[in-house]
C-alpha cells in the first residue's frame, strides 16, 4: 500500500499499462522441488487481537493444504487473545503453539526469531485480524513459491473485512459451538456506529484502493519485472532461509529496527537481492481495517518506511540510470560465448546478490524510483496550485485524476465493477487526506533516520 502511485497520470502506471499490453513471460520453469513436501509454519503476531483471532485460526482450519505448525506469538497482549485462540484450538482440534511474551517487542523480532528457531521451508506470517477467505490460499502460495528458486514470497489479493462477513463467519459450526461456550468475547460484540462508519469509510477506501492496486498497478508489474515492489505483509509465504539470511545480514547494521513496516523493507531487501515478491490473483484473504485517524497515521508510518528503506537501498532506486550499463554487462556475457551449464529454466531470471543491484540495478528499479517522484511531485504540486490561489487548474488536475483512476477500475478491476468504481469516488476525500499524510511523512523523513543505522556498502568488484 505504501508504494502505491498518487498521481495516476505518472510513469508507473504507464510502466504497468506496457506490462499488461506486454503480457507475461512466457518461458515454462523447470520444478526441481515438489511444493507438496514443503514443511510450512504458520506465524501469527498477536497484540490485542481478542475481537478477530478465533475468525484468523477458522480461515486457517479451512485450508485444503494443512501447516506443519501453527506459532501464535502473543506480543504482550492485555485482552484475552490467547484465551480465545487456545479455547478455539481445543475445540476444532487444532494444534497451536503459543509463545507468550511480557510486553510487546514488535512484529519484526517476531518474523526474525521464527526464521531462525523453526526449520520449516516456508515461514508463512499471518496477521492476527487477517482472514484467508480462500480455503486453497495457503497451498496456492506454496505453489507458487516453488515454481522457482528466484521467488522469496508470495501473497494473494486481500480485501476489508466487512460486518456482514462477520455475520457469516459467526454462523459457522466450529464458532457457534465456541460462542455457546464464550459468549463473552469481544469478537462477538458489534461496534458502535461511530466506529462503524469510520470504518466504513476507510474499507470502502481500502477497497477501491486494493483494487487499482493490484488489477492494474501489480499485475501490470507482474507482466513487466515478475514482481511487486513488495508483499501484502498481512498474509504472505517467504522461504525461510532468505528471510534467514536477510535477518543475518541486516541485524548488525540495523537492530530489529527495520522501519515502522516490515513488509516493506523485507519486500525491497528481497528485490535488491534479486529476488521477486509475486502477488497471485485467484485467492484472497480480507483483514480489518483501521477506523479513519488510524489509517492516516497507518500511512504515515508506511510512507517513512518506504523512504527510509529507499535511502538504504539507494543502488536499487538508481537502477534505471545503470540501465546502458547492465545492457552492455549482458552484452558482453552473450559474446563471450560463456554457456550455462545449467539446464534449469526460470521466467524473469537475473543475477543474484547485491554486489550486482549496486553495480548494473535491477529492472523493477525503475519502479521503486518511480514511485518516490510521484509521492513526492504530486502532492507539492497539489501544495504548489493552491499556494497561487490557482483553482481552476487545481480541480481540474484532481478531476481528471479521479475520472481517470475511476475508468481504470471499471476496466480492469474484477467483480462488482460500477461499485468499486464508486467506491473509488466516494473515497476521494480520504485519497487526498493520505496525500497529506505522504507530505507530512516526507517532510519528516530527513530528521527522523536512526542516529545508529549505516546504509549498506558492498564490496566493490572489478569491472
Amino acid at each position: 500500500m505504501a508504494v502505491v502511485p498518487n498521481f495516476i497520470f505518472g510513469p508507473n502506471a504507464l510502466l504497468s499499462l506496457f506490462g499488461l499490453c506486454r503480457g507475461p513471460d512466457r518461458t515454462l520453469p523447470t520444478i526441481t522441488e515438489d511444493w507438496r513436501r514443503a514443511r510450512v509454519d504458520v506465524v501469527i503476531p498477536a497484540l490485542d487481537e481478542e475481537a478477530t483471532i478465533v475468525f484468523c485460526l477458522a480461515g486457517l482450519a479451512r485450508q485444503t493444504m494443512q501447516p506443519h505448525r501453527i506459532i501464535l506469538v502473543d506480543d504482550g497482549s492485555t485482552d484475552r487473545t490467547v484465551e480465545a485462540a487456545m479455547a478455539f484450538a481445543e475445540a476444532n482440534g487444532l494444534e497451536l503453539i503459543t509463545i507468550p511474551r511480557i510486553r510487546s517487542i514488535g512484529k519484526t523480532v517476531t518474523v526474525k526469531r521464527q526464521s531462525r528457531e523453526f526449520d520449516g521451508d516456508v515461514e508463512f506470517v499471518l496477521d492476527a485480524d487477517t482472514v484467508l477467505e480462500s480455503p486453497e490460499y495457503l497451498a496456492r502460495c506454496v505453489e507458487e513459491l516453488y515454481k522457482a528458486r528466484g521467488v522469496a514470497s508470495v501473497c494473494g489479493r486481500v480485501a476489508p473485512i466487512r460486518p456482514k462477513d462477520r455475520a457469516a463467519w459467526m454462523e459457522q459450526a466450529e464458532l457457534r459451538q465456541l460462542r455457546a461456550s464464550l459468549p463473552d468475547l469481544d469478537c462477538w460484540r458489534t461496534e458502535g456506529w461511530p466506529r462503524r462508519l469510520s470504518r466504513g469509510i476507510t474499507n470502502a477506501y481500502r477497497a477501491a484502493l486494493h483494487a487499482f492496486l493490484e488489477c492494474f498497478i501489480q499485475r501490470g508489474q507482474m507482466n513487466a519485472f515478475g514482481s511487486v515492489l513488495n508483499p501484502a505483509g498481512c498474509a504472505v509465504a517467504y522461504r525461510r532461509r532468505y528471510l534467514k539470511d536477510l535477518f543475518d545480514h541486516y541485524e548488525p547494521i540495523f537492530g530489529d529496527d527495520l522501519t515502522k513496516a516490515e513488509d516493506i523493507f523485507i519486500g525491497m531487501a528481497l528485490l535488491n537481492e534479486g529476488y521477486r515478491n509475486v502477488m497471485i490473483e485467484d485467492v484472497r484473504a480480507r483483514s480489518m481495517e483501521p477506523t479513519l485517524p488510524e489509517l492516516l497515521a497507518q500511512r504515515y508510518r508506511w510512507t517513512h518506511s518506504f523512504f527510509r528503506t529507499c535511502a538504504d537501498m539507494d543502488g536499487l532506486v538508481l537502477s534505471p540510470f545503470k540501465a546502458p550499463r547492465r545492457r552492455l554487462h549482458e552484452r558482453k556475457v552473450r559474446l563471450s560465448g560463456v554457456t550455462e551449464k545449467r539446464r534449469i529454466r526460470e521466467p524473469y531470471r537475473q543475477c543474484w546478490g547485491k554486489e550486482y543491484t549496486h553495480r548494473f540495478g535491477r529492472p523493477i528499479g525503475s519502479a521503486v524510483l518511480f514511485s518516490i517522484l510521484e509521492k513526492a511531485l504530486w502532492p507539492l504540486a497539489l501544495c504548489a496550485l493552491a499556494g497561487l490561489r490557482l483553482w481552476t487548474p487545481l480541480l481540474i488536475a484532481i478531476g481528471a485524476e479521479c475520472l481517470l483512476t475511476c475508468s481504470i477500475l471499471l476496466f480492469a478491476s474484477s467483480g462488482d465493477r460500477l461499485k468499486i468504481a464508486f467506491q473509488a469516488l466516494v473515497a476521494t476525500p480520504v485519497r487526498y487526506l493520505a496525500l497529506v499524510a505522504d507530505l507530512l511523512a516526507m517532510l519528516a523523513f530527513p530528521f527522523r533516520r536512526p542516529p545508529n543505522a549505516k546504509s549498506w556498502q558492498p564490496a566493490r568488484l572489478p569491472i
